[in-house]
């Protein structure tokens, strides 16, 4: 009987332990905030290029997000259905757009916040819901753009209120990262913040010149925003904390 007892608690334990490293898929779309960068635009990085660091072996990240795109264009290219078809039961989709929807001059990408922008929004969701996978939504971080008061300005206006919207009508999970990275630069403040931009004097051959750019990410800013947003989805995103590390 004891002998019976001691299999069944090994088998159990065991059960569980596979259980517990079953693997699944985070797919990352979204703009060049979050997309893998070439080693020509060293240090560039978008923050999705890190953020596999914060999870444990059993999370494989795979970053469709591109430079330029909006959440227009990335389906008119068929970036969105090449993720669709790789959807597994039990994945994850983070979603992140708002930079270049808000771009009018460009036909290919502008989109309308409370129009097109969320139409798309509401695509990724129910799409991703109908392969049984888990769509969490994420507003755009903020730019480097600090205001006479010394404070960042807006500069996305109503795109980070309608992703906001979607995630409240649809029930979604919302990371706000307008909102905490705009509280972590703020009190970084003007001069100490340009080390997580690409504030640089590196020089390259597609760079000639020193870097003064506001809107994308250095390594240590990368990192600092896979950071704020693992941080965030360890609380609305339960399921997925115990595979943080």
């Amino acid at each position: 009987m004891k002998k019976i007892l001691f299999l069944f608690c090994v088998t159990s334990i065991l059960f569980v332990g596979c259980e517990q490293e079953k693997e699944i898929a985070v797919f990352c779309i979204g703009d060049s905030t979050m997309a893998n960068k070439a080693a020509e635009a060293y240090p560039e990085h978008g923050w999705c290029m890190v953020i596999d660091e914060y999870f444990n072996s059993s999370v494989k990240v795979k970053n469709h997000a591109k430079n330029g795109r909006s959440s227009k264009s990335f389906i008119d290219e068929g970036r969105w259905q090449t993720v669709l078809d790789s959807l597994q039961p039990g994945d994850y989709v983070f979603i992140q757009f708002g930079h270049n929807d808000q771009k009018a001059y460009d036909s290919t990408r502008y989109t309308v916040p409370f129009g097109s922008y969320t139409d798309n929004l509401r695509k990724f969701v129910t799409e991703s819901r109908e392969k049984k996978a888990t769509p969490i939504l994420f507003t755009s971080i903020v730019r480097r753009k600090f205001g006479a008061n010394g404070q960042l300005s807006d500069t996305h206006g109503d795109y980070p209120v309608a992703t906001r919207k979607v995630a409240a009508e649809l029930n979604v999970p919302l990371i706000d990262l307008q909102k905490l990275t705009e509280e972590w630069v703020n009190n970084l403040g003007d001069e100490a913040s340009k080390e997580m931009y690409m504030w640089t004097n590196i020089t390259t051959e597609r760079f000639k010149e020193p870097r003064t750019d506001d809107t994308h990410l250095s390594d240590q800013g990368a990192h600092k925003v896979a950071e704020l947003a693992t941080t965030a989805l360890a609380n609305q995103v339960p399921e997925l904390a115990h595979k943080l590390k």
